[in-house]
């Protein structure tokens, strides 16, 4: 039988939807930002916090890995992203573009973390039957 706490893997996509959902906030600036000048673009790190935090136990399974993680510590951090960059002469360096796909990409990645929550709960009822 598996040996796994469904509730740890729940865990870290609650935190990962969270933080997907502070995403959309900061690409929501920037695009209300475009014309600001001196705005410079904000982003939200959670990825690269996730990778460090399953990293830090290499060999380990991933259950082991998600069980032994500090949810707690699991937070998406903002940040100005290329602060010191900017192809305007205002000194914004927020691209309309670019923006516009970042928001389609992040849409689509809380979505599909909604529903990877929601087919968790799924499959806990179903196994509870």
């Amino acid at each position: 039988m598996i040996q796994t706490n469904v509730f740890d893997y729940i865990r870290v996509l609650d935190k990962a939807a969270d933080a997907s959902w502070l995403r959309n906030e900061a690409i929501g600036n920037n695009i209300a930002n475009v014309d600001t000048p001196g705005y410079k673009r904000q982003d939200v790190a959670f990825e690269s916090v996730l990778k460090e935090a399953l990293g830090m136990s290499r060999y380990e399974t991933m259950d082991a890995k998600v069980a032994n993680l500090r949810v707690e510590r699991l937070n998406g951090r903002p940040y100005t992203d290329y602060a010191n960059f900017s192809y305007r002469i205002d000194g914004n360096n927020v691209d309309i573009d670019n923006e516009n796909v970042m928001l389609a990409e992040n849409q689509l990645r809380y979505q599909g973390l909604i529903t990877a929550i929601n087919q968790e709960f799924s499959n806990l009822q179903t196994a509870m039957q």
